[in-house]
């Protein structure tokens, strides 16, 4: 992605697209107007505000305003900043990395699964570690699933385990063994001093280690998790936000085609 600083004096006349300095909009075309909030540990007092508002212009905020503040503790002040921000992007330059199959419906699955393997796929999934949260791994495993897509359990041709949450990486490896588990899922919501790269990390060690690593497909999951990353981290694919339980599903069965996983 390529970053250049942005005439904010065009903004007043030019109200054309320009995909190649793409800023903010807010009320208008190019106004560059944007909010971020942050908390700084400091008393919520006026010497407190001006620091937010020091900070703000060095990330390229001339002129920010402090629109709200407020007292979380004794020395520490929630800030919303706005103003007009001073850079833009080169919309036409950027490539995003992601996981290049097409997604399929249900049914779709199902046949492809039944042609191609002719049976049924087992997939492990579970929030790995010390994350307790498991709307991630419900969304996509769950038979309900979630915004209008069924998870991986209602699928016929797919046999699906949900594990849970806080499942260690030495568990979830056993329990992927013995169920002959085709497809690995982890979720990691809890992002906090990059706990979830660590422990993506680690299990990936440990298939390598166990000679194992070659027999799954291996995918992850999460708000802060990307394809790109996912890749860098040893994974088959990573899924972030707006990725459902079709997407995997797609991208699982016709990774293990491609590896001739049968």
């Amino acid at each position: 992605m390529s970053a250049g600083l942005y005439n904010m004096s065009r903004s007043d006349t030019d109200k054309s697209f320009d995909p190649t300095r793409l800023c903010a909009y807010g009320d208008t075309m190019n106004d560059s107007k944007v909010q971020l909030s942050f908390t700084l540990p400091v008393r919520n007092d006026d010497k407190g505000a001006e620091a937010a508002r020091q900070l703000a212009k060095k990330m390229g905020i001339p002129e920010p305003s402090v629109v709200h503040r407020q007292t979380l503790d004794k020395e520490f002040t929630f800030y919303i900043v706005y103003g007009a921000c001073a850079y833009s992007v080169d919309y036409t330059a950027i490539h995003v990395q992601d996981a290049e199959t097409e997604t399929m419906e249900m049914e779709e699955v199902n046949e492809y699964i039944r042609r191609n393997i002719g049976r049924k796929v087992v997939v492990v999934g579970a929030s790995t570690g010390t994350d307790a949260h498991t709307v991630g791994i419900d969304a996509v495993i769950n038979r309900k699933g979630f915004a209008g897509r069924y998870g991986l359990e209602r699928y016929d041709m797919i046999e699906a385990y949900n594990l849970g949450s806080q499942v260690p990486n030495e568990e979830f490896v056993e329990k992927a063994v013995e169920l002959n588990a085709d497809v690995l899922l982890v979720s990691q919501t809890v992002t906090q001093k990059d706990i979830h790269i660590r422990n993506l990390t680690e299990l990936v060690e440990l298939l390598e280690a166990e000679g194992l690593r070659s027999r799954f497909i291996l995918c992850c999951g999460g708000a802060r998790i990307t394809h790109e990353l996912a890749k860098e981290l040893g994974y088959d694919a990573g899924f972030g936000a707006g990725k459902y339980a079709d997407d995997v599903a797609a991208f699982a069965v016709t990774e293990m085609v491609r590896r001739n996983i049968k």
